[in-house]
């Protein structure tokens, strides 16, 4: 007689937010378990460590703050305490979390699949990081290039207040924000794209609710070499040859930010002009999708072996 093998249990601390509602949902093509909290208890520490002890994986879809009280509660937990997928940004640069960027290098899969705390990565970083770390490690790009990095997410990422200004008639159609220079995703993508100065870094949020567009321009004679916008192409097709999720396209005369609303994908691009010797690269993903819940997923499959 067949034993069927327990399902993996999951917890998500925080599953009413817009990216624990959408990994739940994800959830569901995944042979797993997923436990939920009383929802007048969902900041009872005692019910959440319950939880907690119940799980194989912990989910945390939490304020950076809260992020932390969880993961040390975990800690207190010993040996029993579960493994942990954070997707606040309270770990990103952390040395002892593993970065949940799978298609960042060709081994971060397996460390992601062995570790025990792992972080998930932000939106803009992950189309920035894509984009950036190839180029730096393949020699292109001198660590201390003076980075440029403009990007336009759909107001979905942006809470509920954002949501709310957005939905309503007459919400406005774009806004610049992050001019104090001092985004948090800043020390993740100088970090994880391996480079040594901070780069200029300018979000902006257009009116639509799901997609993003990362774009950061470049002079090519200011790279490394005589370096043409064929090399660049050639340098991130061989990165990511062979991933389902990152995936090297054309380029193209323009790109909509909607595009890939509800996909788990990822689009880069090189748009070069040879005779003005310059370039611009692009990655277009779904901010909910590969830049949250989609990530989240793919982190969670590594993570339980599924």
């Amino acid at each position: 007689m067949d034993i069927a093998t327990p399902k993996a249990r999951i917890f998500i601390d925080g599953e009413a937010g817009t990216t624990g509602l959408g990994i739940r949902e994800r959830l569901r093509s995944l042979p797993v378990e997923v436990l939920s909290i009383d929802p007048e208890r969902r900041k009872d520490p005692v019910a959440r460590q319950a939880l907690m002890g119940q799980a194989d994986l912990v989910v945390m879809c939490l304020p950076d703050a809260a992020s932390l009280e969880t993961a040390a509660m975990a800690a207190s937990m010993g040996a029993s305490a579960p493994r942990l997928l954070d997707a606040s940004t309270a770990f990103r640069t952390a040395p002892d979390w593993a970065y949940g960027f799978a298609e960042m290098t060709p081994d971060q899969g397996d460390l992601i699949a062995t570790s025990n705390r792992v972080s998930n990565p932000g939106c803009y970083p992950t189309g920035a990081i894509a984009l950036l770390r190839p180029l730096v490690e393949a020699g292109l790009m001198s660590a201390d290039f003076p980075v440029t990095i403009n990007a336009i997410s759909g107001y979905s990422g942006g809470g509920r207040t954002m949501i709310e200004s957005h939905v309503a008639e007459g919400g406005p159609a774009f806004e610049l924000y992050g001019l104090g220079l001092e985004h948090k995703h800043v020390p993740e993508i100088e970090l994880h794209a391996r480079l040594g100065r901070r780069p200029i870094f300018v979000p902006s949020v257009g009116h639509f609710a799901q997609g993003m567009i990362v774009s950061i321009p470049l002079h090519l004679g200011d790279l490394r070499g005589h370096v043409r916008g064929a090399d660049l192409h050639e340098t991130l097709r061989a990165r990511y040859a062979g991933s389902a999720t990152a995936l090297v396209r054309d380029a193209e005369p323009k790109l909509v930010g909607e595009t890939l609303a509800d996909t788990d994908i990822m689009e880069l691009r090189v748009h070069a002009h040879e005779g003005h010797r310059q370039a611009v690269l692009t990655a277009r993903l779904d901010n909910l999708g590969k830049g949250a819940s989609g990530a989240a997923l793919q982190n969670i499959r590594l993570m339980l072996g599924l």
